[in-house]
């Protein structure tokens, strides 16, 4: 396994812990941008996944894993700022 290879493993681990941490958000805290944080950070790291293990180009599929995700992100964002407008 090159260093690329070991670097694109942790990436896809951390993008995991991501998910986990913003289901804690929507959960504990009763935040919908949690939920909306967990499934971009999820389909980032089903993007990883799919382009390691699947030696075919897909790139509809890439296109619309990403984004659907850059979709969720935004909404979450939307989110965040509209709360701390609030405050």
């Amino acid at each position: 396994m090159d260093l690329a290879a070991i670097i694109q493993m942790i990436a896809i681990l951390l993008e995991c812990a991501v998910v986990v941490i913003a289901v804690l958000i929507a959960t504990r805290n009763n935040k919908t941008y949690g939920w909306l944080i967990a499934i971009t950070f999820a389909l980032f790291a089903l993007f990883d996944i799919v382009r390691i293990f699947i030696p075919y180009d897909f790139p509809l599929l890439y296109s619309l894993i990403l984004f659907v995700a850059c979709a969720s992100m935004l909404y979450a964002v939307w989110l965040m700022y509209n709360e701390t407008r609030k405050s």
